[in-house]
């Protein structure tokens, strides 16, 4: 029999007990529709874990202090902070592959606008900041590097604390007190959203490095500095470069470990969807028990099948047809079956995506390789579990089963 023959004859048995064929097919509906949907989530979540180390900044490299080591213990990333102005002032006159560099002053105090208050983080930073974080201002400007030298208080306010203490309204131009030190706003910076930490990164208030070290923090290091490369594939060797800079700087030794760490956004991107994808594996995994739980419910009903068809078996057996015709069609009804049930699943995992994404507002994606890999799944779960039985059919004896009851 040919190809198209057997697939005629598989549907025509697939429609002559449409109910137990549906039954049958609903492990392999529901396992490839929950693979389908996991799947999309674990996706979404990487797609937008993505987003938000992209909103970090273009080509991001971060500076950060080492950690201190007392009695052979170590107290941590952050604890041993040697970055300084000068560390920076080094950077943006050696380094040569980077493109902008920037200190991070980092204070926190109570911000008093129109609206009353709000505690806020403020940033002390210089005026490549915005190219460093790829961060525009959707009202006003950005201050200069004469702001800078000047020390003047000027105050860039992010989306979050525009909105809390000027609803409804534009502040620049407005007056903002921030540690009883007045401060005028030029400008509010575009929304940029949730960090991948889940950090707000609109709650900020951005002034002059100088500014904020002189008038707000007092502190003489750094939090963090800051850099971008023209490209991606100059990362790597601006961070070389920007080390061997610092340890010159902070005199190491060639045996002393790093008193600093660098990290890129690749660095951040891994971390963060490193346990996204541990968590899509595993809830695939468990979804994947239906699938399991379908194949053993394929190969039941189609035993049962052989059993009822036994003397069908042994007519085509007397007429000639061979042990591999009766497997073969055996087999393409429980690979049909299959197929039809991936096919309905794929479906009902994609309205269930769809449904799960609008009711909680979750970010889901669904990718055309994910179903065709579903599909291709749902056949080999055919051909796995239809395998036994269509093999225990052409195994009959064609006299016996004429004569079966």
């Amino acid at each position: 029999m040919n190809s198209m023959t057997l697939v005629k004859l598989a549907a025509r048995s697939i429609r002559k007990n449409k109910m137990r064929s549906l039954l049958t097919m609903l492990g392999i509906i529901i396992g490839v529709g929950a693979v389908l949907v996991m799947v999309a989530i674990g996706l979404g979540a990487r797609n937008q874990i993505a987003s938000q180390i992209n909103r970090l900044g273009t080509n991001l490299i971060v500076i950060t202090p080492g950690a201190a080591t007392t009695g052979g213990v170590s107290g941590g990333a952050g604890t041993f902070n040697r970055l300084s102005m000068g560390d920076w002032e080094k950077l943006k006159n050696e380094a040569l592959t980077i493109s902008g560099v920037s200190p991070v002053v980092i204070t926190r105090t109570q911000a008093i606008g129109g609206a009353g208050n709000w505690r806020t983080q403020i940033n002390g930073v210089t005026a490549d900041y915005t190219l460093i974080r790829d961060w525009k201002v959707t009202s006003g400007a950005f201050f200069n590097d004469t702001d800078i030298r000047q020390m003047r208080k000027v105050a860039v306010l992010g989306a979050t604390v525009a909105k809390q203490l000027y609803p409804g309204e534009d502040p620049v131009g407005q007056q903002i007190r921030l540690r009883d030190v007045p401060f005028q706003i030029i400008g509010v910076l575009e929304e940029k959203g949730q960090s991948a930490t889940g950090t707000d990164q609109d709650d900020v208030v951005i002034a002059p490095y100088t500014t904020v070290q002189s008038r707000l923090s007092g502190w003489s290091f750094i939090a963090q500095i800051l850099a971008s490369t023209s490209a991606p594939s100059d990362i790597p060797a601006a961070q070389e470069e920007m080390r061997l800079i610092l340890r010159e700087s902070h005199r190491l030794a060639s045996y002393d470990e790093d008193d600093f760490t660098i990290r890129n956004q690749t660095d951040l991107a891994d971390a963060a969807q490193g346990t996204t994808e541990v968590m899509s594996m595993l809830l695939a995994a468990i979804a994947s028990i239906s699938l399991l739980v379908g194949g053993i419910g394929i190969m039941n009903i189609m035993l049962v099948s052989v059993t009822e068809r036994t003397r069908e078996i042994g007519i085509r057996m007397a007429i000639g047809a061979r042990g591999g015709d009766v497997l073969t069609q055996f087999l393409v009804e429980a690979i049909v079956m299959s197929l039809l049930g991936g096919a309905i699943g794929v479906l009902v995992g994609y309205v269930s995506t769809r449904i799960l994404s609008n009711a909680t507002g979750w970010s889901t994606a669904i990718s055309p390789g994910t179903v065709v890999v579903a599909l291709v799944f749902s056949a080999a779960v055919g051909i796995f579990f239809g395998f036994y039985p269509a093999r225990k059919a052409a195994a009959l004896n064609p006299i016996e089963a004429l004569r079966y009851e």
